[in-house]
Order: C-alpha cells, then sequence, then structure tokens
C-alpha cells in the first residue's frame, strides 16, 4: 500500500503519463458484457486476482451497498446536411442549454452562417429534424430545432452514438466496421433509464452490467442496486493540458441523488460497505454536501479528485482502464496510489487486458 496515499501533493501533468501501446484500445466490447476480464486489487496488500465482472459477487458480503450512475446516453453524434447547398458536416451536440438551445461543436463549422438550416441525417441518409444556427462561440455554434418538436425523440430517431473518437481511430486503422445500430446497443448500460441530462459519453464501468449480474449482486449483498444521476459531459474525457494538476480548470457537470439514496449511503455503513461503479458515480457521491441532505439533491459539480483527497462515500470502486494525463486517471490514483496505479497498468498491458471504454475492469477493494 502507498504510505504516501493520503499526503497533499502538488502534481504535475507529466505524473499522470504512463506507457501505452495503441493496441490496448478496446474497439469493441466484450460479449457478454459481464465476460470482461477484471483486475481485483487491494489497498491494503500485495494481492492480485485476475477474474471476470460475472465473479464480481465473489468479492461481496451481505450489508455491501452497490451504486451506479443510471444517466442514459444520448444519440449526440450527428451528420447535417445544410439545405442551402446540400454540403454533409459531422459534429456533436455537447450540450443542452437551459433556454432550450445547444451548443453544436462540429467539423468545418467555421463555414457556418447565421441562420443556416442544418438537416439530421440518419445511417441509412434519411432526412430529420433541422437545426438553425444562432450565433459562433469559442467551442462552436449556438443552434436551437427549427421546429417544435421532442429534440430528445429526434436524437433518437437521427443521431449516432457518441463513441469515442480513439475507439472509431482505432477501428479504423485495424479497417474495422460496426454499424450504428451495434453501437446503440451497446453503449449503453442495461439499467440506464434517466434521460433529465443530455450525457455524451456513457457511464462506462457500468457498461459491463447485464441484469444477471445485478440480480446476483443483490442476492449476495441482500440490497438493491442504488442509483444517482450525474450528466456525462465533454471534460470527462478530456486530457488535462496545464503543467500543474492545481491550475486545471475542472469541468462542469450536472448530478441528482435521490432521498432514497442518500438514507442507503447512510444506512450501509459501518456494517456494509459502499461498492462504487465508475468514476462519475464517485464524483456525484463525493460533491454532495455534508451533513448528507434527507430530500433529494441535485447540484452541480466541478470536483477535480486527486491524490491527498479523502474519500467520504467510496469504500471499494470498481472502474476501466483509464487515458493518460486525465481526470479520471487521478480520480483512481487518489484511491490506490498513482505509482501503485501504473505498475497495475503495465501488469495490466503486459497480460492484453483492453483499455478504455469499451474495456476491461479493476475492481479495488
Amino acid at each position: 500500500m502507498d504510505s504516501n496515499l493520503n499526503l497533499p501533493t502538488d502534481l504535475k501533468l507529466i505524473d499522470l503519463d504512463y506507457p501505452f501501446s495503441q493496441k490496448a484500445i478496446a474497439t469493441m466490447p466484450a460479449q457478454p458484457r459481464d465476460s470482461a476480464r477484471m483486475m481485483v486489487v487491494r489497498r491494503d496488500s500485495d494481492e492480485i486476482v485476475h477474474a471476470r465482472v460475472c465473479d464480481l459477487p465473489q468479492w461481496l458480503q451481505a450489508g455491501d451497498q452497490l451504486v451506479l450512475n443510471e444517466t442514459k446516453v444520448a444519440q449526440a453524434r450527428v451528420v447535417l446536411k445544410r439545405e442551402s447547398d446540400g454540403r454533409d458536416f459531422e459534429g456533436l451536440l455537447a450540450e443542452k442549454r437551459e433556454n432550450g438551445t445547444w451548443l453544436l461543436m462540429a467539423k468545418n463549422s467555421r463555414k457556418f452562417h447565421v441562420g443556416d438550416l442544418l438537416r439530421l441525417q440518419t445511417e441509412q441518409g434519411a432526412a430529420g429534424a433541422a437545426l438553425r444556427c444562432i450565433e459562433k462561440e469559442a467551442d462552436g455554434w449556438i443552434v436551437s430545432f427549427a421546429d417544435e418538436i421532442d429534440s430528445q425523440a429526434a436524437l433518437e430517431a437521427s443521431g449516432r452514438t457518441p463513441l469515442p473518437p480513439y475507439i472509431l481511430r482505432a477501428r479504423g486503422e485495424q479497417s474495422l466496421t460496426q454499424s450504428d445500430a451495434f453501437d446503440r446497443a451497446q453503449y449503453r448500460t442495461t439499467f440506464g433509464q434517466d434521460s433529465r441530462y443530455h450525457s455524451v459519453a456513457s457511464p462506462t464501468a457500468g457498461l459491463h452490467f447485464t441484469p444477471e449480474l445485478l440480480q446476483n449482486v443483490r442476492a449476495t449483498t441482500q440490497r438493491a442496486p442504488a442509483f444517482v444521476t450525474l450528466e456525462v459531459g465533454m471534460g470527462t474525457f478530456k486530457p488535462i493540458e496545464t503543467a500543474r494538476l492545481a491550475d486545471h480548470v475542472m469541468h462542469c457537470e450536472r448530478f441528482s441523488v435521490s432521498a432514497a439514496t442518500l438514507d442507503r449511503l447512510v444506512s450501509t455503513r459501518p456494517n456494509g460497505r459502499l461498492v462504487v461503479v465508475g468514476t462519475t458515480t464517485v464524483r456525484a457521491l463525493e460533491s454532495l454536501p455534508s451533513p448528507l441532505p434527507k430530500h433529494d439533491f441535485s447540484g452541480e459539480s466541478r470536483l477535480f479528485i486527486q491524490p491527498g483527497y479523502q474519500f467520504k462515500h467510496v469504500d471499494a470502486l470498481l472502474t476501466n482502464f483509464h487515458l493518460p494525463r486525465s481526470t479520471l486517471l487521478s480520480l483512481v490514483g487518489a484511491l490506490i496510489g498513482l505509482e501503485r496505479l501504473k505498475s497495475l497498468y503495465a501488469l495490466a498491458q503486459s497480460m492484453d487486458y483492453r483499455f478504455y471504454s469499451y474495456g476491461d475492469a479493476m475492481l479495488i477493494l
């Protein structure tokens, strides 16, 4: 165990680097979902066990509480045809604003003009709803749906799965093709229900769970899984670019936690453990006020968890293998120690574990 785990640090960006082979990027999900490999490590010993996610109940006990992020990823990637000249563009509806407008980040968006109509195109080439360009911003264009329609339904009908770009690049390099219908089914959790927020990425640790695995966890822990909702935004996977971690400006993500989940957080301890699935769930829990509210709670999180952080609501974590120089890697490093985490990542690559969103998992106890 890292003896410096809970000491304050002034980390540099290079501290979040580790040697990585692009061959480790998972381009396809494990089939079935819970057959993904799982490296099990303990913070109080050097023990390492290599298992499968379906084996998770073996490391749980009665009284433990599983907590997951039930946000439902939006079909936020869009292919657009400009009505004035028929030119095609591709982009991402990255953010839904409170006034009903959207931030569109698109390739060659500098060629857009105020008033342009951009019509969504389905994978089969059919025309869908239209977006109207309102004004240019630093990160893209502010757009609105041109007609009085249900925007979520429009995206379900015409939007594409917002797979991380590194998966699409890796597939291209390997000459792999896959239909959007496949990714639409696989890049969503089986339990995702909450679509109040516009998540542009899936809570990927949750992708490993099948209904059967959730049932087995419930049978072992004698507790139903608990859920939070955190809106997964573009910033989740954005690399840190400042030389010092202390200078990084954390992105903002909206989240909500029900009174029922809050009650379970309190009732689990001291006899059981809070077993948290995914870094987005961690951020929601650790962003809660203290003492915990007794009613439904909604808020915004800009929490940047770094080594030295004292966790309040995490006893165990199931998470994927993360990008270098990312806030996600920093969070996991805060739980287990950065140097140990890097050695575990090196071991994982030597044993052909699959990394990132469609990859394998690590259980930290």
